[in-house]
């Protein structure tokens, strides 16, 4: 992969990460289109920066949410922030459990198989679709709705199925507020991002060659920047737009996807 592929799929990321589309299922696509041959370790590794990218936007645009969390747990009391940071745990646990025993079949998804990618495209529109027809309402996230939330959170882990479309209309269908869902679902993400980087760190496995250091830093960097401004404008497009318009566009391009590859195939 060369350092304009990295850029181009670090912008692919920014911009798809805050949007209920899957920005995984969006970089496999890019990755085919742009002729990347990346053996799915590899694959999974450029994901995983991007994705540590915009983690640090999602922080840097939720500044002011992450120091009252902060504030309200250094009070050591039975608080709002203490709760919330519990749920945030609690929904972590599936994601966790996938991620420690299921990663290498995990990594084969990474392979560029648009047409898997595509199908889970089509199953982001249908949720979509039906969280879109769930009736506002006022309700928090609680400590059973964050583990079922975190359940979709690591379904959505497969390129396709996309992250913030599932826990937020997972959290719709629970009855919960399109705005405290949206939230919850930016922040969920973000000590998981951070404890894949600590652990690969540990353990070795993230293994920067000299070829490739240059495109992955290209990439982060476009990622980080297209990541804070989409963070800021689409947060606002994601609690106040319908969901219809995402299931379409999900729809549309999981389709032109399978199309694409049974042609690639012939």
């Amino acid at each position: 992969m060369d350092t304009l592929d990295a850029i181009i799929l670090g912008i692919v990321q920014g911009l798809t990460e805050f949007l209920p589309v899957s920005s995984s299922g969006h970089l496999e696509l890019g990755k085919a289109i742009l002729g990347d041959n990346s053996v799915p370790e590899e694959s999974l590794l450029f994901t995983v920066v991007l994705h540590f990218a915009t983690a640090l936007s999602t922080l840097v645009v939720f500044r002011k949410d992450v120091w009252e969390i902060i504030r309200g747990l250094l009070s050591f009391k039975w608080n709002e922030e203490t709760q919330f940071s519990l749920k945030i745990i609690v929904s972590m646990l599936p994601a966790v459990v996938v991620g420690l025993f299921f990663e290498e079949q995990l990594e084969a998804f990474f392979g560029g198989d648009i047409r898997f990618v595509g199908f889970m495209l089509l199953i982001t529109a249908v949720l979509l679709y039906f969280a879109d027809k769930a009736k506002d309402t006022d309700k928090k996230v609680s400590f059973k709705n964050a583990f079922i939330v975190g359940v979709s959170q690591a379904i959505a882990m497969l390129p396709g199925i996309s992250r913030s479309g599932a826990t937020i209309s997972t959290s719709v269908l629970l009855g919960v507020d399109k705005t405290k869902a949206a939230r919850f679902s930016f922040l969920m993400v973000v000590p998981l991002i951070f404890g894949k980087i600590g652990k690969d760190l540990m353990s070795g496995e993230l293994n920067f060659d000299g070829e490739n250091n240059v495109a992955m830093g290209a990439g982060f960097i476009a990622a980080f920047i297209a990541g804070l401004a989409a963070c800021t404008w689409m947060i606002q497009l994601v609690k106040k737009s319908k969901l219809t318009y995402f299931a379409v566009y999900c729809l549309i391009v999981g389709l032109i996807a399978i199309g694409y590859s049974f042609w690639a195939a012939s």
